[in-house]
């Protein structure tokens, strides 16, 4: 009897209006880095959809083991093994790429995360490649729909470091680290995909 891999259905349900954004982003060669796959479900989405780019998962020490055998039935050439990347340990496993991706993950960090996931990224982003980050966010500080400030109260009441960030303030983070939002895309279930890339 074969064990069932682990599964997210909001993954399920957004992995197919992220591809179409990321297709007119990740448009050359390049490798992916991927910060927090989870169930592998997007990984493996992507990358069979996207051949020619080379996808490299990585996830917390803790999670990393949650994609792998999801990953190892798929068997897509262009996925490289995942890698565990504590996004507080620097310097990180993986040095460049050309593109970064990013999915609900900045609102379950606590904000000093936020703030070196990005150092990261900028030290590894090349000049031409874009970073994109996807999840619930606020806009000035004010949430953009009843239902994201309800999951931001129940965030907040499992554990007081997670909560809905603020595009603004990761605007800042990304001006720091030199690069800046260049797209902002609305997605399905009052999410948003974040485009950041190399400032001019």
């Amino acid at each position: 009897m074969n064990t069932p891999l682990p599964y997210s259905q909001a993954c399920e349900n957004n992995k197919a209006p992220i591809l179409e954004k990321l297709r007119d982003v990740f448009t050359a060669p390049g490798t992916v880095l991927e910060i927090g796959t989870g169930t592998g479900q997007h990984a493996e989405h992507f990358a069979a959809a996207l051949p020619h780019l080379k996808w490299q998962p990585t996830d917390h020490p803790r999670a990393a083991h949650l994609a792998v055998a999801r990953l190892q039935q798929a068997a897509l050439p262009n996925v490289l093994p995942i890698l565990e990347l504590d996004v507080n340990q620097m310097p990180w496993p993986m040095s460049a790429c050309r593109w970064a991706f990013s999915a609900n993950t900045a609102h379950i960090m606590a904000w000093e995360e936020v703030e070196t996931m990005f150092q990261g990224v900028g030290a590894c982003l090349q000049k031409d490649g874009a970073f994109c980050l996807y999840g619930p966010f606020k806009h000035n500080g004010k949430f953009t729909s009843d239902s994201n400030r309800t999951f931001d109260e129940s965030l907040k009441a499992k554990a007081s470091h997670m909560g809905i960030r603020d595009i603004e303030a990761l605007s800042e983070l990304a001006q720091d680290v030199g690069l800046q939002l260049h797209d902002d895309h609305a997605m399905p279930a009052n999410n948003e995909l974040l485009v950041f890339v190399r400032s001019a």
